[in-house]
């Protein structure tokens, strides 16, 4: 039996497991099964590895995706200039087992945002500075979007600017407000990232990542203002089917 899994902590809110289970059984994909492995530490990773003879490949979610990479034998390019994982491809070779990094976050982001963004939207601002951050920030990147990222300290670089300095001539420059971040996902419901939401617009699209609950408080405000809004059920769909992919290729 092909064994696939997620690593991540906590995993309750786990998007992976139900959709590659019902993948298998709706593909009658009956030499696979998914499981998942919440660690509390990225140190427990080797005793996963240690204790399954047949793993092919891991999704990462948070908080793993930048520390696991010193467990990893080898990045793609993407994953490497990123330094960001969210897929692991397990090789077998001569008796020997590599594991390869991937990150299909950008591919994901990027098809789904491109799918329901205004095309004259050229500035956006990233909530975060997190794994998925840096793979949103990839994305826009290739999508000739400039972009800043908000943190709540301050950090050098001009691409870092702090929530605190967040003012109505920056929300009105940077329509595009991607949140990375896991403030107002499932339990927390009522929680929302702490940007001034009286300056959002019309003419402004707010994407989160978080797809529990389908219409987080950030998203809720947005939409109380004409914005365009967007979850990232639809992004989780695209990174989980170009990870499959990666799973299979030889």
């Amino acid at each position: 039996m092909r064994t696939f899994g997620l690593i991540g902590y906590p995993l309750s809110h786990s998007f992976s497991r139900k959709y590659f289970s019902d993948k298998f059984r709706n593909e009658n994909i009956n030499d696979a099964e998914y499981h998942n492995f919440s660690i509390s530490d990225i140190k427990k990773f080797p005793e996963i590895l240690k204790n399954g003879k047949n793993f092919i490949g891991f999704n990462v979610t948070a908080p793993y995706k930048e520390v696991i990479i010193p467990f990893l034998d080898e990045l793609d390019v993407s994953a490497s200039e990123i330094n960001a994982v969210n897929v692991v491809k397990v090789v077998y070779e001569e008796n020997c087992r590599k594991l390869i990094g991937y990150n299909t976050d950008v591919y994901g982001f990027k098809k789904s945002l491109q799918k329901s963004i205004n095309p004259e939207i050229k500035s956006a601002l990233i909530l975060g500075t997190g794994g998925a951050a840096k793979a949103v920030f990839f994305a826009l990147k290739n999508l000739n979007i400039q972009c800043k990222f908000v943190s709540r300290k301050e950090q050098s670089g001009s691409e870092f600017i702090t929530y605190e300095n967040l003012n109505k001539t920056i929300i009105s420059e940077n329509l595009l407000i991607v949140n990375t971040t896991p403030v107002g996902i499932f339990p927390d419901t009522n929680d929302k990232p702490d940007i001034p939401y009286a300056y959002i617009t019309k003419d402004h699209h707010l994407f989160d990542l978080i797809y529990n609950p389908p219409l987080t408080q950030f998203l809720s405000e947005g939409k109380k203002r004409l914005a365009s809004i967007q979850n990232g059920l639809e992004m989780l769909h695209f990174q989980a089917e170009k990870a499959w992919t990666i799973f299979n290729n030889s």
